[in-house]
């Protein structure tokens, strides 16, 4: 009886790999940014869950250095782009130029085609330079005069915006804000990590000369391969039915002028599997999903005017709803 329990007992995946993996990258950003441990803890999983990351905060937090010094630490190609109010879709995704010799238009390709995107700012851009990322976003591919030019693999989006009170921002388009897989917001660091980072800038002034100590840990190919592992870890169907009973529940909340739409839904639980596997785990728990819950939803959720008049945060909303519905067991 006992040998045939041995027989059929499966071992759990082999997570060491992107243990290895989550380790290097939080080493070799922490060389230059000190804390802000969460906002690097969800790039991360953002880069495993291949999902683009908007990250908010005031100037100066190190929003820009950390995206730049994830791209960093992967082999692949990288590209940064600022946007400006005169920014044209033209900028980002590229144009058809005529060629004389050809006598043909020839595409030329804009800086979006890369594997890991820096957007910087992009809420200083309008809205026609904002359209111009749903297709790319999206379906990692960009049509032009006809044409479908696909992206490489892994693409992310990384982009940084400042909040929208500030001058000379615009809110981005709710179908854009949809796109974006989390939205971290950035806080003022703790005063000991504020303290450890002007004994660093009073020891290496130059910032060139500290991000210089980034180097590669992982390659194109095998952030692919981490990707597919994550796709992998196991989700039981009542943490599924938990997963929807909340989003339904953003779209029924009296405080909520709209609610979370299908592809939160989805976002979700792939957020709670890339965090079930950094903590070396091949399933997900409730834990993993009430972790995930907040930066998936605070920006796919629009408030009513009343709520938004006392002063109530998306998050505090997300917080009594995830108190109204029951943990599965």
């Amino acid at each position: 009886m006992e040998a045939e329990v041995i027989d059929t007992f499966q071992p759990r995946a082999d997570f060491s790999a992107l243990h290895n993996a989550v380790a290097a990258i939080r080493e070799e950003i922490g060389k230059v940014v000190v804390g802000q441990h969460d906002m690097v803890d969800l790039l991360i999983t953002g880069l495993l869950t291949n999902g683009h990351v908007l990250i908010e905060g005031v100037p100066g937090v190190a929003k820009t250095l950390a995206s730049k010094l994830l791209a960093q630490t992967v082999d692949a190609k990288f590209s940064r782009i600022q946007f400006t109010p005169d920014m044209m879709p033209a900028d980002v995704l590229g144009t058809s130029v005529f060629n004389p010799q050809s006598r043909e238009f020839e595409y030329k390709r804009g800086p979006i085609f890369g594997n890991i995107v820096l957007i910087d700012e992009i809420n200083r851009a309008p809205a026609k330079t904002q359209s111009a990322l749903f297709e790319v976003m999206e379906e990692r591919q960009i049509t032009n005069d006809g044409n479908t030019h696909r992206l490489d693999t892994p693409f992310m989006v990384i982009a940084t915006q400042n909040p929208i009170e500030q001058e000379g921002t615009y809110r981005l388009p709710e179908a854009q804000l949809d796109r974006f897989l989390f939205k971290i917001e950035v806080k003022y660091p703790q005063l000991a990590d504020e303290i450890t980072m002007l004994k660093a800038a009073h020891e290496t002034p130059m910032q060139q000369a500290q991000t210089a100590l980034v180097k590669h840990v992982l390659t194109a190919l095998q952030i692919s391969e981490l990707q597919a592992q994550v796709r992998k870890v196991h989700i039981e169907e009542k943490l599924i039915t938990y997963i929807a009973t909340l989003v339904q529940e953003t779209r029924l909340s009296a405080s909520l002028y709209m609610g979370a739409s299908p592809r939160a839904s989805i976002a979700v639980m792939n957020c709670a599997k890339s965090h079930a596997a950094i903590n070396n785990r091949d399933f997900v728990t409730p834990d993993d999903i009430v972790a995930m819950l907040p930066h998936v939803l605070r920006h796919r959720i629009m408030l009513t005017p009343e709520r938004e008049m006392e002063g109530i945060t998306p998050d505090e909303v997300i917080a009594e709803i995830l108190k109204s519905v029951e943990v599965p067991r």
